[in-house]
């Protein structure tokens, strides 16, 4: 079995290998006419389920043959230009090989002696993203798994520099549309479920910040701590960006640690016509950054932002067979003293390969194309009588629901619009994504691939009415 362990006398196994696996995949993203094939978890389920882990194939082309068909068959492609759901980015090429690099290196990132120039390299991209925030001269960060794990670390650091003696005097203030990770950062925090306060949103879904003002007081009249703001720079369900200024001079105003969470809206930071949308992100104590969503990097790729490099000491510990205190008179840089994990991918190494090839006006292009491009739909949308859109976006989302000329009870037409998202899935023609406004059901693109067109979302619309046409006749069949 040592044949299988990658190391100087099996390099050339490692090439044609991986090679193997490149090709397969190359020829699949080639071929993909659709970004789904609509197969279902029962008919899918089987062939996995069937499979004995205990009776290996021990050749790799016989393995790649069973991942065609167990995977790569029928895996949701977001390169796709049809894929119109989550916040799942197509991948640029340098960030995939910079994915190949990482991974057979397989460095650490917990420890200069596991990392060396990793380190460095991880270092020096903190450093790049903190000033294209603004956030100064003391600032510091460090990746992360993903948006939730950077707005916990975030919430935690704001914790402890609350210094309350009662947790239970604490409250972090979020809008009604913010991402659900606050509320499970809270339970994680050891706080209760009244210390999120929820501040509405206007017409827009951006956090009213009268409202916000008027709870910071409300709460500073019960004696009570407001530990932090959280602010969103890209809503998940809408794409609305917070008014940044404006919680800023309220976050100052109240001696209240400010965290933008900026998981979707982080592309703004490379882009070359939109970047006025996040002004006022610079006033942060604490920032989250998804690359993997905005900046076209495979997951996992994130980051988590701080204005005072001081306040990660709240992650720091020390252990003598990792990194004891000494090392750090010695000036060993470890990043284990800022992060939440230990052992830690290489992640930093995408970005890196991108920046040095595409540049950041690279990025910023192609974000910016698909916020042209959500514009664009928006319009669509908005002067297609079959269909009711919520918002303007300033980001990539739509959110949008059909509404049918001859049915006007509300809950029919939501059952119709679940029905068309359903069957589009199982169609395989495109994917979109779903959420509720209110309490009405309501459809959802998130527009994250330049390659897509206006004519894709046209097509995509003809697709839902139709779904939704179908299961509205069919019902009033049932029905008479």
């Amino acid at each position: 079995m040592r044949s299988h362990l990658l190391n100087d006398t099996t390099a050339e196994q490692y090439r044609r290998s991986v090679t193997e696996g490149v090709e397969r995949v190359a020829a699949k993203i080639a071929a993909t006419e659709r970004p789904f094939t609509g197969i279902s978890v029962d008919a899918l389920a089987p062939r996995i389920d069937g499979i004995d882990l205990d009776k290996p194939l021990h050749d790799t082309t016989a393995v790649l043959d069973e991942l065609e068909e167990v995977y790569l068959r029928d895996a949701v492609y977001f390169h796709h230009p049809r894929y119109l759901a989550h916040l799942n980015c197509p991948v640029v090429i340098p960030a995939v090989l910079g994915e190949a690099v990482l991974s057979a290196v397989n460095s650490s990132l917990d420890t200069w002696d596991q990392s060396a120039g990793g380190t460095l390299i991880e270092r020096k991209l903190i450093d790049w993203t903190t000033a294209r925030i603004g956030l100064g001269p003391a600032a510091d960060g460090v990746f992360t798994s993903g948006g939730t794990q950077s707005n916990l670390q975030a919430l935690l650091l704001a914790r402890e520099e609350a210094k309350a003696e009662n947790l239970a005097e604490l409250r972090i203030f979020a809008s009604e549309v913010s991402h659900f990770s606050v509320k499970k950062s809270a339970k994680l925090l050891g706080l209760g479920p009244e210390a999120v306060v929820s501040i509405p949103v206007d017409g827009d879904k951006r956090m009213r910040t009268v409202s916000l003002a008027h709870e910071l007081e409300r709460c500073k009249e019960a004696g009570l701590t407001p530990m932090a703001v959280v602010a969103t720079a890209g809503t998940t369900d809408f794409g609305s960006i917070d008014p940044l200024p404006e919680i800023a001079e309220l976050c100052t105003q109240y001696g209240t640690w400010m965290h933008v969470d900026a998981a979707y809206g982080c592309g703004l930071l490379a882009s070359v016509k939109y970047r006025g949308r996040i002004d006022g992100i610079e006033r942060a104590d604490s920032v989250t950054v998804d690359y993997h969503k905005s900046f076209f990097q495979p997951v996992s790729s994130s980051a988590v932002l701080v204005r005072d490099a001081a306040t990660l000491r709240h992650a720091t510990y020390h252990a003598e067979y990792l990194n004891p205190r000494r090392m750090v008179q010695e000036r060993i840089p470890n990043q284990v003293d800022k992060s939440l994990q230990t052992t830690r991918r290489f992640d930093a190494l995408k970005l890196w390969m991108t920046l040095r090839t595409m540049g950041a006006d690279g990025i910023g292009q192609l974000f910016d194309e698909v916020c042209d491009l959500t514009a664009e739909g928006w319009r669509l949308l908005a002067a297609d009588p079959r269909f009711d859109v919520v918002v303007q976006p300033s980001l990539s989302t739509l959110v949008f629901r059909y509404i049918p000329a001859a049915v006007t009870d509300p809950a029919e037409i939501d059952r119709a619009n679940l029905y068309a998202r359903k069957a589009l899935f199982a169609s395989g023609d495109a994917v979109v994504a779903g959420t509720k406004v209110g309490a009405r059901h309501y459809l959802k693109f998130t527009l994250l691939n330049p390659e897509t067109t206006t004519d894709d979302i046209a097509a995509v619309l003809d697709l839902i009415a139709g779904h939704a046409e179908q299961y509205l006749g069919e019902s009033l069949d049932r029905a008479s």
